[in-house]
């Protein structure tokens, strides 16, 4: 299992001092464009179609979630700029059936971070593009719930009819740091959003290569087999409020919604 990070930062990220320690971040959120990933050495080897996504605008972010420019999935995922302190928005959304049991993804072989292993539901990024940007809470869930529900389609055929928006519960945010490889990491305020609905699965096997629903007691036993590897993101949930959350699914829930301090991990 990939190690996880504390978020402390060597650099504190502003929209003052951003430019000069990532001349390639963009100071606007909407209609920046990266350079294409094709022919970069960095991406050299990788798949096609993953190579093609690195070139998505990701949400760079100060330490307090204020969005302050955008920048490429492969620049905010590169450990350089991580352990200089980058920074961006993401969400993972747990979306649970009618008989209350999780469905788990494991990660395609061909993603560039953390390939292989098993994860929640859904875990990307809102992007600098219309409805999924947002300054201030209100503003910034609503974006990660449309990025929650096209993800969602992207990766697991879940079309937007199964999964409305009104129905993502946002439940807080975690600030946490974690490298994949010597390469490649994450570094995140990650907004976790719970649904619950009961969907159809068509997987897109360039970004999932199994699926599973499990209860609570089969989640536990998966982390007992040391064969499987989870992403990190996804261990400090399950380590800290997951089972609790889960245990008031159906009743009790909303006392857990709406957090509004960021949960540093």
């Amino acid at each position: 299992m990939s190690s996880t990070t504390t978020a402390t930062q060597t650099n504190t990220i502003t929209a003052e001092n951003v430019l000069r320690l990532f001349p390639e971040v963009n100071t606007t959120l909407i209609g920046a464009g990266a350079q294409t990933s094709a022919t970069d050495n960095d991406l050299e080897g990788y798949d096609e179609e993953q190579i093609r996504l690195m070139d998505e605008m990701c949400i760079v972010l100060d330490e307090n979630d204020v969005p302050i420019g955008s920048a490429s999935k492969k620049v905010c995922h590169l450990m350089e700029n991580i352990d200089q302190g980058l920074l961006h928005r993401a969400f993972s959304v747990f979306l649970f059936d009618s008989n209350n049991r999780l469905l788990l993804q494991q990660r395609a072989t061909e993603k560039i971070t953390f390939p292989d292993m098993w994860t929640n539901t859904c875990c990307s990024h809102p992007l600098g593009i219309p409805g999924e940007t947002g300054v201030g809470l209100d503003a910034s869930v609503q974006g990660v719930r449309r990025a929650g529900q096209r993800k969602l389609d992207h990766e697991l055929g879940i079309k937007a009819a199964q999964v409305p928006l009104d129905d993502f519960k946002f439940l807080t945010r975690i600030h946490y740091k974690s490298p994949s490889d010597g390469k490649w990491g994450e570094h995140e305020i990650d907004y976790i959003l719970f649904i619950k609905a009961d969907v159809d699965i068509e997987p897109n096997l360039n970004e999932v290569q199994a699926t599973r629903y499990v209860s609570q007691s089969d989640l536990k036993a998966m982390f007992e087999d040391k064969k499987l590897k989870f992403t990190p993101w996804f261990k400090l949930i399950c380590n800290s409020m997951l089972f609790e959350w889960w245990d008031h699914l159906d009743s009790g829930l909303e006392k857990y919604t709406g957090e509004t301090e960021i949960r540093r991990m």
